[in-house]
């Protein structure tokens, strides 16, 4: 049998790599071997920690976002043969991957493999932006900068979104999200950040938040300036109640809508407006990316073997502000 390796959260903040081996394939399931696989930073901390909402039970594989090339086929699999690169979703980080072959999107010759193997992480935002139903011309907010926040902005500036706004405390997310198309950046920290987004929108408030951050604090300063009417997108997953929210003062009277993004709403196997399946997006993600409309090299930041996997997640449950984005490179274990 073959070797596997993978990683493995087995207490709090504490990784290691485990050695395995690859059982046997059944008719309808795929081998993939993982080129790369993508940190979604954010959320494998909060699970890491057993944050809020993210109670967890070690040990567990994390990871959910990768791209590889398909090794062996089992005997009723007809759409993939040996050789095919594919979008790896909700598999962990791991070097070799069992599939069924509905799961699996084919990554068109061409496109970089570290790039594709944000696809399933950029699946969120895309949502996220999809349930905000932007017309053109409208305003937005993108409140959080870190992976599906940096991702959020291209898909709102590709939307038709103006002005485009971000807010983070990082300077160099806030310059980043300036490279990437975003008219104006702020920093939460400034007490007086919400009475500009009101002048810079003639008194009536962005038209639609993405909140991408998942505290409480953050969305009750943005229902503070959202249009009467507006609507608020919760992509961050809302697992940090740090503030008390007045809902009949800033949803109900004016009428805002808060839309759940979580994307185990999307439907599982037919698309419909605003809300798509994962091979869907994935598939307009990687179109996306074949024509150069969105950006993926400037997100990332550190690529590492998985043999560092212990000093990663440690430096994720320490670090407040820890790097954009992060690539396990699987080619290194040879």
């Amino acid at each position: 049998m073959m070797k596997n390796y993978r990683v493995m959260m087995v207490s709090e903040g504490n990784a290691k790599l485990e050695e395995g081996e690859v059982r046997e394939l059944a008719p309808h399931e795929v081998l993939v071997r993982n080129m790369f696989t993508g940190v979604s930073a954010g959320t494998e901390r909060a699970w890491s920690l057993s944050m809020p909402n993210a109670k967890s039970n070690f040990p567990y594989m994390p990871g959910y976002s990768g791209s590889g090339e398909v090794v062996q086929v089992g005997s009723s699999v007809k759409n993939l043969s040996v050789g095919d690169r594919v979008v790896v979703n909700w598999a962990g980080h791991q070097l070799y991957s069992i599939l069924g072959r509905s799961d699996l999107v084919k990554i068109p010759e061409g496109i970089d493999m570290m790039e594709a193997c944000f696809a399933h992480i950029s699946s969120f935002p895309m949502l996220g932006v999809r349930k905000l139903q932007l017309e053109l011309g409208e305003s937005c907010m993108v409140l959080g900068l870190g992976i599906l926040g940096v991702f959020a902005i291209q898909f709102a500036r590709l939307s038709g979104a103006i002005p485009l706004f971000a807010a983070d405390f990082s300077p160099e997310r806030r310059k980043l999200a300036l490279e990437l198309g975003v008219d104006m950046v702020f920093d939460p920290a400034d007490p007086d950040y919400p009475k500009q987004v009101k002048e810079l929108t003639g008194g009536k408030g962005v038209d639609a938040i993405v909140e991408v951050t998942g505290n409480a604090a953050a969305l009750q300063t943005g229902l503070t300036y959202v249009a009467r009417n507006g609507r608020i997108s919760l992509l961050g997953c809302t697992r940090i109640s740090d503030a008390p929210i007045d809902f009949y003062k800033y949803v109900h009277c004016p009428g805002i809508r808060l839309i759940g993004s979580h994307t185990m709403t999307r439907p599982k196997y037919e698309s419909s407006p605003f809300n798509w399946t994962e091979p869907d997006d994935y598939n307009t993600f990687l179109k996306l990316l074949a024509a150069k409309r969105i950006q993926v090299k400037p997100l990332i930041s550190t690529v590492v073997s998985p043999t560092e996997a212990h000093n990663i997640y440690h430096m994720l449950a320490t670090t407040k502000n820890p790097p954009l984005g992060l690539v396990f490179d699987w080619t290194t274990m040879v």
